[in-house]
């Protein structure tokens, strides 16, 4: 027997004691300092096992893990029973499944203006004459330069009105090349075609040989004949501002992202992509700071209970487990029906009921997790899983606004 370990140790390059501590083996692992006895620089296989099992502990308890969790209340109930060997932690379960989710969900989850686009294009391909394109154009040019007047200063707002008004002319013109390639405003710049923005009003009959230090000024009897403004009143202007200029910390604090919003602005209209990456980067974060909040609401809710604060945590880690557990699986389901249907149009009718049964099962799990955990009757279990929910979901609502308005200022 005693030959046929020593030939199996050295089939599996398995040494008889410890590298670590020299301690004899009686396994696969030191019982003195815990090491293993497989070497991950002589097995590539090994070498990829230690990789996961340092990052998911991938010994099986992660599919144990997954399937405890799949049923409301029994992974919790285990955890809390002292069963906590066979399962992941349920901190490291929550931070890994939620980075996923997410990390998944920005290949997923798609927004920009395609639609509107598209929309645009068919109504010129279905004019059949240049005039009928130029007269839609220039009414369509005509709204959004209204509705850019209208926005005034609100920083960032002219630069769609812009692109969209540029966007239209583009798609005019390839319209018009298609049904008379020889027209005439084919040959004009592609700014000069449709309306155009009013002109601001240009002041006349300035001297040009004004002194320095002087500032033109219309006349405010004849309201058109400039008049020189005292080289005081110049230096007034300067010091006002001068004193309009952010002194404090805050207040520069403040102008600076006021700034980079603006910025943000502009770089999102060109591609909204980065805003949903950085949003989607963001929720992780905020989902690590919400969960506690949950188990105080947990706490207040079951005073009676005798349950610790931890325990309680324990509760909401693995509650928001399976929320992200959830998302992840619709965020594949959207990214197959997106690969998928395109091909197969049936498939589409799958993943929108698969879809529809885990939106609507998340919260009916959460409700009967909660159930089996504290045990309560179901009018009173019902009762407090509406108030803490309103709650939450008032909280959730509050940072999930946060979130978006940082990751657009931050971005």
């Amino acid at each position: 027997m005693s030959s046929q370990t020593d030939a199996l140790r050295q089939d599996d390059h398995a040494p008889a004691t410890c590298e670590n501590c020299d301690t004899p083996l009686q396994g696969e692992f030191c019982h003195h300092c815990g090491q293993t006895s497989h070497n991950p620089l002589r097995h590539a296989g090994h070498a990829i096992e230690e990789v996961f099992e340092s990052f998911w502990h991938l010994d099986g308890r992660i599919f144990r893990t997954l399937r405890a969790l799949c049923a409301p209340g029994r992974l919790a109930n285990a955890y809390l029973s002292g069963h906590r060997a066979p399962y992941v932690a349920p901190l490291r379960l929550f931070v890994i499944v939620s980075v996923l989710t997410f990390f998944i969900a920005q290949f997923a989850v798609h927004i920009g203006e395609p639609s509107s686009d598209a929309v645009v294009k068919s109504n010129f391909e279905e004019e059949t004459t240049v005039a009928e394109v130029e007269r839609q154009r220039d009414e369509a040019i005509r709204g959004l330069l209204e509705g850019k007047a209208a926005v005034g200063d609100i920083p960032g707002a002219s630069t769609g009105f812009d692109r969209s008004i540029k966007a239209l002319r583009e798609q005019a013109r390839e319209r018009i090349a298609e049904l008379d390639p020889t027209h005439p405003s084919l040959q004009q710049p592609l700014e000069a075609t449709g309306p155009t923005a009013t002109p601001a009003p240009e002041v006349t009959n300035a001297p040009s040989n004004a002194p320095p230090g002087i500032r033109l000024t219309p006349d405010s009897s004849t309201g058109d004949a400039p008049s020189a403004a005292s080289p005081s009143s110049t230096v007034a202007d300067r010091d006002q501002a001068t004193q309009a200029e952010p002194k404090g910390f805050l207040d520069r604090w403040l102008k600076k992202k006021a700034q980079r919003a603006e910025e943000n602005w502009e770089r999102f209209q060109k591609d909204p992509e980065l805003f949903k990456n950085a949003g989607l980067k963001s929720i992780p974060t905020a989902l690590f700071f919400m969960v506690p909040i949950f188990a105080v609401f947990l706490k207040i809710a079951y005073l009676g209970s005798g349950r610790l604060y931890l325990e309680h945590l324990v509760v909401a880690l693995y509650s928001h487990a399976w929320l992200c557990l959830a998302l992840l699986g619709i965020f594949v389901l959207m990214a197959l029906d997106e690969w998928i249907t395109p091909h197969a149009g049936w498939f589409s009718s799958i993943t929108g009921l698969l879809q529809f049964v885990l939106w609507w099962w998340m919260p009916i799990y959460l409700l009967l997790m909660q159930k089996r955990v504290y045990g309560q009757a179901w009018w009173l279990t019902v009762l407090k899983y509406l108030a803490v929910g309103m709650v939450y979901l008032f909280l959730v609502s509050f940072a999930a606004t946060f979130v978006l308005l940082t990751s657009f200022i931050n971005a």
